[in-house]
């Protein structure tokens, strides 16, 4: 070949290597308009959302429900031909649980059906039990000694009853609820980079002295006092308005240290308790199965993705745990989140977009023990900025959602201003939906959601914040976290500024901005266990 022949072959090489890149900037003037379209026309998020709660929730750490879900997940996304779909294990350490059937009633001096909720890796009451019911009203703020003195008092008290503990929560009538929608201002100033104070949340430390004993401490005296002296069940005072129960779990995860036991709503746990203080006695039945699944020690996340093109070494992930607790399907917390995260990736997709970098979806298990699935996989693959693997250069960024329904309003992220004002320029374009624009932050603390697994490894993880609408008040963690209360609108806009991030993330020629080594905070301890 002449020089001149060369010259020519490297030139038509070197524009059909841009060419494509070319086109796909000239899709920024109305990629926003595109995605819009996309989810406005031919949203999936419902049905994602459906699959997700109705038929695989509740979704427990361990669970088989759980791990099916995943695998529904992957199903789905490579239907949208997503490509390498697959479950990534982690060691869970614990043994799968599952409530299979669950029966209460009060049986005398009346009848009824109680309302109650399992708490998990507590044992089942092998077949039905009936038996008196017994008060044990405790000490406040108790010492070791305190407490050992008062179990001493009553150990005569419990064998053989069903032991109500704790006194009755007065909740009372809320005539002020809070606003289901954050006003805007209160957003805008959250998210403004010219306030001092933007990306704190404002949330004032707790005063009151620390207890001699944890509540966890307590909780398990109790446990192990009430197994020890042949209680037949254990119940707690839901403390929660309109039959609102949260019922966590036995923190040993060994079932061999709890009685079985339920969480009762305040307003037959309170008719019990005055029925108690008349004098009358209480006859009560009740009927648990519960199941525990040895494999479930192994615990997966849910990864699948859309390879990038010329920068494919790269990755921008984004996600939200799949886990759940079981007193409801885990709507809202978290089938939701991962549902807005999938369609997110899923309208890029459709829309035709081919990412400069490679996307990938993680949906994260056993958020709610302690956001152990996302530290494991940065553990794993991504190391620490103090301890980098070779992964650790090449993440972009990690975008998160995990508050419920509520439209995105804006987003925190993990780095220097620079990182902040990236994300602030693509979200700008949906103002009109509420979305006021983005701040940094430099904890490097672990709680809350996963996107500070990322942050506690020094990475940009971005956590996006939303209205509250029932989140706090009704639905989190609780048996009220249903398909029912997610509101379609929402969570539809949420997708498509989501989306919007997501495609400058991948698109744009350089990396997201990190903190320096002399501006990174130094590292906090992860959590291993709840």
């Amino acid at each position: 070949m002449s020089g001149r022949a060369s010259v020519l072959a490297a030139a038509l090489t070197l524009a059909a290597s841009i060419a494509p890149l070319a086109a796909q900037q000239r899709l920024d003037a109305d990629i926003n308009a595109k995605i819009r379209q996309e989810e406005n026309s031919h949203s999936q998020i419902m049905r994602t959302l459906h699959f997700l709660a109705d038929v695989y929730g509740p979704r427990v750490t361990g669970s088989p429900s759980l791990k099916a879900a995943g695998e529904w997940a992957i199903r789905q996304m490579e239907a949208w031909s997503f490509a390498n779909g697959h479950l990534e294990p982690w060691d869970f350490g614990h043994p799968g649980w599952v409530n299979e059937r669950f029966s209460a009633h009060i049986i005398a001096p009346v009848k009824d059906q109680l309302t109650c909720e399992v708490v998990a890796w507590t044992p089942g009451t092998d077949g039905t039990v009936t038996a008196q019911a017994y008060q044990m009203v405790m000490p406040e703020r108790p010492t070791p000694t305190d407490l050992t003195a008062f179990l001493d008092s009553v150990k005569d008290k419990v064998p053989g009853r069903i032991v109500l503990v704790g006194t009755t929560t007065f909740v009372p009538v809320n005539l002020n609820p809070p606003a289901k929608r954050r006003p805007d201002d209160q957003v805008r100033s959250q998210y403004d980079p010219n306030n001092p104070n933007a990306g704190q949340g404002g949330r004032g430390g707790d005063q009151t002295p620390a207890p001699p004993m944890t509540n966890n401490e307590i909780n398990r005296r109790v446990d192990e006092f009430l197994v020890a002296n042949g209680a037949k069940l254990r119940v707690n005072d839901a403390g929660r308005e309109h039959g609102q129960i949260i019922a966590f779990n036995n923190r040993t995860f060994d079932l061999a240290k709890a009685p079985p036991t339920v969480v009762m709503r305040n307003e037959d746990y309170g008719r019990i308790s005055r029925i108690l203080a008349d004098g009358t006695p209480v006859e009560l039945e009740f009927n648990i199965v519960n199941k525990v699944y040895p494999e479930g020690r192994t615990a997966y996340n849910t990864i699948a993705e859309i390879p990038g093109t010329d920068k494919r070494t790269e990755v921008v992930m984004l996600g939200g745990h799949l886990d759940s607790w079981h007193s409801a399907t885990g709507a809202t917390d978290n089938a939701i989140g991962c549902a807005t995260m999938m369609e997110a990736a899923r309208i890029l997709k459709a829309i035709g977009v081919t990412p400069r970098r490679t996307i990938r979806v993680a949906l994260w298990s056993g958020e709610e023990e302690g956001i152990l699935g996302s530290q494991a996989y940065v553990k794993e693959h991504f190391g620490s900025f103090e301890n980098p693997k070779p992964e650790y250069a090449t993440l972009v960024a990690y975008l998160n959602i995990d508050s419920g329904t509520g439209r995105a309003r804006g987003a925190g992220v993990f780095g220097p201003p620079s990182a902040a004002a990236v994300i602030r320029q693509a979200l700008a374009p949906f103002q009109d939906l509420g979305v006021a624009g983005a701040a940094a932050t430099t904890s490097r603390t672990v709680g809350g959601t996963d996107s500070t697994a990322f942050n506690n490894a020094g990475l940009p993880g971005i956590g996006f914040s939303q209205d509250p609408i029932e989140y706090n008040t009704h639905t989190h963690h609780t048996n009220l976290d249903n398909y029912e209360r997610v509101i379609e609108d929402d969570v539809k806009a949420s997708a498509i500024a989501i989306a919007a991030t997501l495609y400058q993330l991948a698109m744009r020629d350089e990396m997201l901005p990190r903190l320096t080594a002399a501006q990174m905070p130094p590292p906090v301890a992860r959590s291993t266990a709840q």
